[in-house]
């Protein structure tokens, strides 16, 4: 796929990822989209047409000031006001591991999204074993930098549990995009990979 307009200067490499995952003109749902910079980026480099799903106030204002089209929702709650097949894509990116039913979520976002893109940290990343291992205490990573006591993660998941989980469910793996300190790596990524990226359907 060609590189996006602008895409070299895109500092988050996951967005960078996405971008190139993503098909120009399509129509795209980012389920806790933040302050919109991967919404914008995307109908920026690549004509997309986006809606945004946002909880907290201040980023949905962020989102507003880039012009991003965006709902105050919880995305436990479920997307019962789209209709099936309403996008292209959905975005699930740093998000699922925060969700309270995420089962639900994403079977939900397969049904109003064609193709679903999940993005999550890898709690079987080597040097996160090591800290567990050897200090006997929860992991504090940069893709798991929160303590135990203020972290929003509810489940903590390893490349290989999802790929099960798509194994149990029947989604079909289409893409799958691992990355180490800000660069792409293919060798080991349940050991190696501080974060994984897929592209599931039905």
């Amino acid at each position: 796929m060609e590189i996006p307009l602008g895409e070299s200067q895109i500092e988050r490499i996951d967005y960078r990822i996405i971008l190139t995952l993503v098909a120009p003109k399509s129509r795209v749902l980012d389920m806790g989209c933040g302050d919109g910079e991967l919404l914008y980026l995307l109908n920026k480099n690549l004509a997309t047409k986006s809606q945004g799903i946002e909880i907290d106030q201040n980023q949905i204002m962020e989102c507003v000031e880039r012009g991003i089209n965006v709902l105050l929702g919880d995305l436990d709650s479920g997307l019962s006001d789209f209709k099936d097949g309403s996008f292209d894509y959905v975005i699930l990116n740093n998000s699922l591991q925060e969700l309270r039913y995420p089962d639900d979520v994403i079977k939900d976002a397969l049904r109003v999204g064609r193709r679903l893109i999940v993005g999550f940290p890898n709690f079987a990343y080597y040097k996160a074993r090591l800290q567990f291992v050897f200090s006997g205490r929860t992991p504090v990573t940069p893709s798991l930098p929160f303590a135990w006591y203020e972290s929003p993660n509810l489940h903590l998941l390893t490349i290989n549990d999802f790929k099960d989980y798509c194994d149990q469910r029947g989604f079909r793996i289409l893409a799958e995009r691992y990355v180490r300190n800000q660069k792409e790596i293919s060798f080991r990524p349940n050991l190696l990979a501080q974060w994984g990226i897929f592209v599931i359907s039905h």
